[in-house]
This record gives structure tokens, C-alpha cells and sequence, in this order.
């Protein structure tokens, strides 16, 4: 599709007429009108408007002409669903969001992503090692390890997690053992359904939004694991079986 095409197609779905698109966008309905009819198209600055207010990336604009990778971890941006954020909403097209959420960068170290890319990178044509040496190879290729010194926080992000870890292991709950490691998880990957007492089936995460979480099992054996996800707002623990079946919510704590 073709930008004009792209413009009204978002245009149309969020029920905006081209007033009132031209009023967020601050231009004139006028200059909506020859986009959708193709005799211009927006400036730098327009389309960094038009991405925010349509919620689109700049390259769905374009009509995703470039192909994008995650800057972090490599991973293709096969489309915005899986972009990072930046604070106020705004999709970076530098990155997952496993990689970067609402304007942070969850990994600074390089052999901790390593060792959670490996894991859903081996089959039976790929062995571990095989791609544990990919990754090697790639990541230091990546803008965001050249420049990491420059991109990093100053240990703010490491600090936060371990005031995580540290509240969630002085919870003491049974059977859990100590949480050691925490890492960036989609809410859709992990929005279980619980059952509430009186029958009503439940779920606490947002779908779209990064927390820090980890699978753990338990230590008393037997088929079930715990699981922990955490933002700045709660901490959630709860047990499950594998795959998230028959999910139990443990611990739901306001932080």
C-alpha cells in the first residue's frame, strides 16, 4: 500500500474525519485531503505526529519498506505489534519490545540475553551451542552494544531490578527458592486467566505492556512452577503447571 492509502485506511479505522485529523497533526484539513490523494506527503515532523496520533510506526507509513531488527538482540520487527516504546507511547523502530519498554533498556548484559535468546533458538536443526555462538558473533554487531556506554543508565535499570528481587524474595514464599534473575516479558506471553473464588475468571496484565518476570521451579518437586512478574506498580507471584495450565494466583502486592 502506498502512503495516501495507508493515511486513510488508519484514518478511517480510528474514526477520525480529516478535521479532526488535521487538528492533532496541526495542518490544515487541507493538507490531509492531498495526502489521501497523493499529491504530497508529510514532512519529517508531520510524520512523527502522524505516528504518535495513529499509533503506526514511520516505516507502516512508507508502507514498511525497510526491514527492520531489534538494535539489542537482532530480532526481525516483522511488524509494530512487537516495537519498542518510548516513554510518552511512541514506537521505536530501533528496537523490540522485549528489548526496550516505555523508554528503557532492559538488558545490560550481553550473556544474560544470550542465554534467554538460546532458549527459544534451538530445534533440531539448530543446536545450543550453534546458536549460542550466533549470537556472539551478531550481537556486537548491534548499535546498541557499540554504543552501549552511551545508551546505558547508569546502573538505574540493574539497581531497579535488584530492589525487585530483593522485595520479592522477602515475601519468603513457600516452596519458592531464591529469585536470582529477572527478565523482560510481554504481557501477552504471560497474561494467564485466573478463577477467582466466586467463579469469575480473571486477567491482571496488559497484553501490550513489558514487565520483569521469571519461571521458577518449585523446590518441593512435583509438576508445578512458580511464576513472578513485576513493573514498578506490583509484584505478582503465582504457581502453574506446564505451559501455564491451571494457573494460581499466590501473591498479587501493591508496590
Amino acid at each position: 500500500m502506498e502512503t495516501k492509502d495507508i493515511i486513510l485506511e488508519l484514518r478511517t479505522r480510528m474514526g477520525l474525519s480529516q478535521d479532526e485529523l488535521a487538528e492533532k497533526v496541526m495542518v490544515t484539513r487541507q493538507a490531509v485531503s492531498r495526502w489521501e490523494n497523493g499529491e504530497t506527503v508529510p514532512n519529517t515532523e508531520t510524520l512523527k505526529l502522524l505516528s504518535k496520533e495513529l499509533d503506526v510506526s514511520i516505516n507502516t507509513l512508507f508502507g514498511a519498506p525497510r526491514k527492520l531488527i531489534c538494535q539489542c538482540c537482532g530480532m526481525p520487527i516483522e511488524d509494530d505489534a512487537i516495537m519498542g516504546r518510548d516513554s510518552d507511547g511512541t514506537l521505536n523502530e530501533d528496537y523490540c519490545k522485549w528489548c526496550y519498554a516505555d523508554g528503557t533498556y532492559t538488558y545490560s548484559n550481553m550473556d544474560d540475553l544470550i542465554d534467554v535468546c538460546v532458549k527459544n533458538m534451538v530445534s533440531e536443526d539448530f543446536t545450543e551451542e550453534q546458536a549460542r555462538s550466533y549470537m556472539k558473533e551478531i550481537l556486537p554487531k548491534l548499535d546498541y552494544w557499540k554504543r552501549y556506554e552511551k545508551l546505558s543508565d547508569d546502573g538505574q535499570f540493574e539497581a531497579f531490578k535488584r530492589q525487585l528481587m530483593d522485595e520479592i524474595n522477602a515475601l519468603q514464599v513457600e516452596g519458592m527458592p531464591q529469585l536470582t534473575k529477572l527478565n523482560a516479558l510481554v504481557g501477552k506471553y504471560v497474561n494467564l486467566e485466573y478463577r477467582l473464588p466466586g467463579g469469575e475468571c480473571v486477567k491482571f496484565l496488559d497484553d501490550q505492556k513489558t514487565y520483569l518476570g521469571n519461571q521458577i521451579a518449585c523446590e518441593f518437586g512435583g509438576d508445578r512452577y512458580f511464576g513472578v512478574l513485576a513493573d514498578m506498580e506490583f509484584i505478582m507471584v503465582s504457581t502453574y503447571e506446564k505451559d501455564g495450565e491451571n494457573p494460581e494466583l499466590v501473591i498479587y502486592k501493591k508496590r
